[in-house]
Formats: C-alpha cells, sequence, structure tokens
C-alpha cells in the first residue's frame, strides 16, 4: 500500500505538471522516486508512462517518416549510445552512480531552463552534431532513465518551429523509451526486474495528473510556474548528488 501510494503521487504530480507546461514527467519522476527506491525501479516504472505520452506527443501532428529522415543519425546515435554507454548504468554499482548522474542533471536542466534565454543556431552543423549528440543523450539514458540533457538544449538550437520542436522532442524520446525498455529488460538487477503492471498504474496516475494539469493551467501565469519548475529541478538535483 505504501509503494501504490508513492507510485500514485508521485506520477500524478509529475503528469499535472506535464499538463501544465507541456514537459517535466520524466524528471520530476525519476527525480522524486528515487528518493524512495532504486533508480533502476523507478526507470521500469516510468517506461509505460513515458511511452503512451511521447507516442501522442510524436503522431498529434503528423508527418512523421519526414522527421524520421531528418533526424535518424541523431536517433541512431541515441540506439548506439544505449547498446555502448561509457557512463555506470542503471544496473550497476546500486544505483549509487546513477543517483549522482540523475541528479546531477537534473541540476543542469534547472540552470538551464532559469538562465538560457537565447541558444546558438547549430543548424548549419546538424550533420555532424546530431550522431554525437544522440550517442551521448543515449548513453545518459540508461545511465538515467530519461535523456533531457543533452537532447532538449540541442533541438532548441536548431530553432525550429513550435511544433517541429514538439514533434521531435516527441520523436526523439520514443526512441530513448525504447531503448531503455530494452536495456532494462536485459539487464535486470536483483529483485529489479520489469513490472509493467505498476508501470500501468503510474500511467493511469500520470493520465489523471494530465487532465487536472490542462484544467488548471489558464488559471496560473506560465512563465512564473515554469520558473518555479525549473527552481525545484534545480533544488532536487543538489539534493540528489548532496545525499
Amino acid at each position: 500500500m505504501t509503494f501504490l501510494i508513492i507510485v500514485t503521487a508521485v506520477f500524478a504530480f509529475a503528469g499535472m505538471i506535464k499538463g501544465m507546461i507541456g514537459l517535466g514527467l520524466p524528471a520530476v519522476s525519476m527525480g522524486l522516486l528515487t528518493i524512495a527506491m532504486s533508480p533502476f525501479q523507478a526507470a521500469s516504472l516510468l517506461i509505460v508512462p513515458s511511452m503512451v505520452t511521447n507516442v501522442w506527443q510524436l503522431f498529434a501532428e503528423g508527418q512523421v517518416w519526414s522527421f524520421i529522415c531528418r533526424f535518424w543519425s541523431l536517433l541512431l546515435g541515441i540506439i548506439l549510445g544505449s547498446i555502448w554507454s561509457f557512463l555506470p548504468t542503471l544496473n550497476q554499482s546500486q544505483g549509487q552512480s546513477s543517483e549522482i548522474l540523475l541528479g546531477s542533471m537534473l541540476a543542469i536542466y534547472g540552470l538551464y531552463g532559469l538562465c538560457a534565454k537565447k541558444l546558438p543556431d547549430l543548424a548549419g552543423h546538424e550533420r555532424w552534431l546530431s550522431p554525437f549528440i544522440g550517442y551521448i543523450g543515449g548513453a545518459v539514458t540508461v545511465a538515467t532513465g530519461v535523456i533531457i540533457i543533452p537532447i532538449v538544449p540541442y533541438l532548441q538550437s536548431l530553432h525550429l518551429k513550435r511544433d517541429e520542436l514538439v514533434q521531435a522532442l516527441g520523436l526523439t524520446f520514443t526512441v530513448s523509451t525504447i531503448c531503455l525498455a530494452i536495456f532494462l529488460h536485459y539487464h535486470p538487477t536483483t529483485g529489479g526486474a520489469l513490472d509493467y503492471r505498476w508501470s500501468s498504474v503510474a500511467l493511469v496516475a500520470a493520465l489523471i495528473g494530465m487532465w487536472f494539469g490542462k484544467k488548471v493551467r489558464y488559471q496560473l501565469n506560465e512563465q512564473k510556474f515554469r520558473q518555479l519548475f525549473f527552481i525545484g529541478l534545480l533544488a532536487l538535483g543538489s539534493y540528489m548528488v548532496l545525499h
């Protein structure tokens, strides 16, 4: 019962944030869950909610094939990085290294959200940057369970239109979630095998949270809420590293 309460509360809260500002589900859920459980177990709970929301985000606007053709080298880099990672993975060192890496990434993402105003235009270097950034993103995925850094800043630096950015993020997040699911399946820890029943419970809680978040979105100052969100990520990440 305690486990059920933790899972539903965390994913309902993370879903509410995603419903309000359109992001934050993996980062918030992984950050909060790893306070109470191993990163491997937290990542396994993330699979179904992340996959469903990312697939919906990917196919919402259509023209999926054109994005695959443009970002195939980025996606290939993610796959290769998840197979041959240069970082300690979720199933190693009882999760201690993963907690530090995840905390560091959340803190960096919080600082990025608070400080980054205008990113340089890297579209002219996309051909050689995409596989490199993808490889780092894949390695980070199997090390922390999330791929936010460096994928989000990189895609934003390409200066895509709003709808194109949302769809590109949906595509990369979908591929990274598939890679994470495969990795967790073939690299289980002791007592840490995947249990998609709990992940399905997390999905229901996340969808309820997203529905509620969308309801209250227009009653809040989105800019101030985003600022609070990134401050919260910075504080949570710093706590994880220090702890």
